[in-house]
């Protein structure tokens, strides 16, 4: 209501303005023609839907554009001095942003990063380089104790809840999936009725704080789980263990943030913090992972099930492989968090230094279930800063089947990086639950734009994939990946790290292997 009344307020000072240049003299044409522009732009500015900063800050949303005009030194400098230490480059972030608006993406002058740079990467491509596939990619999961399998996309939007992002993000997210064909991970937050009305397939997250399925004491419900699991809009589960950007922290709601609607969909009380515990209660060693793992396919109808974490201690991961093994039952999937990810807020302690990033942890993931003789039986997915088809294809080349994003996800439905994420006044509607600053942010265009970057990335990691002479993701290897060492000196992921054999660890485990592999055990963590 403010923003109308400011802008109906600029109305009456230039209405004002033209009545005295009239009445009194043509000198107050100078004030009155200005004014009465403005006027004009911000009755623009509040009905138009394209641009949610605009729609919450009439007039003077459009200094953010100048400095998109003044690009890259000014923009830069106020967009990273905001950023959460972890920030998308400006390359990537546009990259974005471009897609989703379906603009193309081309850039003159080649590239503007150092390719002699230490830690430089880039992709071995082929004289025998072919167009791709015109059919959309995609990756079962559901092992042998899986009854209903799905097909699960290239990119997906990341794990994000409703609470943490508003009711139009929420509901625009879900429909650009359900128009793409892609997965929307709940997030922890549970499945709220912006994640049912578009329809489009939802991954349900269950985290410590068993949100949408909790008892009064914040335990697990089984009624409760298997009365949501069993809809047809639900095609897997997954098991939070830990996230990207706080492992072992457990996730935090601020009280302002919790209105009705969220505490209905969590089952908490209205605006009071809610807390999720660091450590779930329904198990606390791999055997009990394991049987939460097969109690909640059992309750969901046989749907797939698997679990996400931020990788820690090797020798805890090697365990659940064990337990899996000793009791022949798998997960159906697993998704692996970069400690890079930025989505959830968190202790700055946290954000530089808990948990794995994603590239050591995904290949650890991935060379523990093939050295363990699981691979076959388990698909990985990887979330970390995945936003461009070269991402994609590199996270491919180090483990994963499938990826997952979230910042970018953003990006794609109007967030601007202001970093108000926790503040609840998030200026283009994105991360508040303010009905007056959501209401900027317009479902149908930006559900449009998160289809149309979806889209257009994995057809870019598809051309890439062309480009290196293959017909499909499958045929991607560690050699294809190269990193500079040095101004001189570059390595394949071949050459740099080890790849352990099928089976490799219940044979004969290479040394580097040995003792957490000796040390696992499936009664702890």
């Amino acid at each position: 209501m403010i923003r109308w009344l400011i802008v109906a307020g600029v109305w009456v000072v230039g209405l004002g303005a033209a009545a005295l240049a009239i009445a009194v003299g043509a000198g107050w044409w100078v004030l009155a023609l200005p004014v009465l522009a403005l006027a004009a732009l911000g009755s623009w500015d509040l009905t138009q839907r394209r641009h949610s900063v605009l729609r919450n800050y009439p007039i003077l949303g459009h200094a953010r554009f100048l400095l998109e005009k003044v690009r890259p030194e000014i923009q830069q400098y106020f967009i990273e001095s905001s950023t959460d230490g972890t920030p998308f480059d400006r390359e990537t972030r546009d990259l974005v942003y471009e897609r989703a608006k379906g603009v193309k993406d081309a850039e003159p002058f080649g590239t503007e990063r150092d390719v002699y740079a230490p830690g430089y990467e880039f992709f071995t491509h082929s004289l025998r380089a072919r167009r791709p596939d015109e059919a959309t990619p995609t990756v079962r999961l559901g092992g042998p104790d899986c009854t209903r399998p799905y097909d699960i996309a290239m990119l997906n939007v990341s794990a994000m809840s409703f609470g943490s992002l508003s009711a139009t993000a929420i509901e625009a997210l879900n429909a650009g999936a359900a128009r793409g064909g892609f997965a929307h991970d709940t997030g922890e937050g549970g499945i709220s009725p912006y994640h049912r009305k578009p329809g489009g397939d939802l991954i349900w997250e269950i985290g410590s704080g068993y949100f949408g399925c909790r008892t009064a004491e914040g335990r697990f419900d089984p009624d409760a789980f298997a009365a949501k699991a069993v809809d047809d809009q639900v095609k897997a589960i997954s098991i939070k263990l830990s996230q990207g950007a706080k492992p072992g922290h457990g996730g935090v709601l601020p009280g302002v943030k919790v209105s009705r609607e969220i505490a209905e969909t969590r089952g908490v009380p209205v605006g009071k913090t809610v807390i999720s515990p660091p450590a779930h209660s329904a198990f606390d060693t791999p055997d009990g992972l394991v049987d939460f793992i097969v109690t909640l396919r059992t309750l969901s109808g046989g749907k797939p099930v698997g679990f996400k974490l931020c990788v820690g201690s090797r020798i805890e991961f090697l365990g659940i492989c064990k337990a899996m093994i000793a009791r022949g039952v798998t997960a159906d999937f697993v998704i692996v968090d970069g400690a890079e990810g930025g989505t959830g807020a968190a202790p700055s302690e946290y954000e530089d230094h808990m948990g794995m990033p994603l590239t050591e942890g995904l290949m650890l993931v991935h060379n523990a279930l093939v050295g363990s003789g699981l691979r076959d039986r388990i698909k990985i997915g990887a979330s970390g800063k995945v936003a461009s088809g070269s991402d994609i294809v590199k996270r491919i080349i180090q483990g994963a089947d499938f990826t997952l994003a979230a910042r970018a996800m953003m990006f794609a439905v109007g967030c601007i990086q202001a970093q108000a994420c926790h503040t609840n006044h998030c200026p283009v509607g994105v991360t508040t639950q303010d009905p007056a600053r959501s209401r900027a942010l317009d479902v149908p265009d930006k559900s449009a734009r998160v289809y149309r970057f979806q889209r257009s990335t994995v057809d870019s990691a598809k051309e890439l994939v062309g480009s290196m002479g293959l017909d499909s993701f499958a045929d991607l290897q560690p050699a294809m990946l190269n990193r500079r060492i040095d101004a001189h000196t570059t390595r394949t992921y071949a050459e740099l790290y080890e790849w352990l054999q099928v089976g490799e660890l219940l044979e004969d485990p290479p040394p580097g292997w040995r003792s957490d592999w000796v040390d696992a055990s499936a009664d702890r963590f």
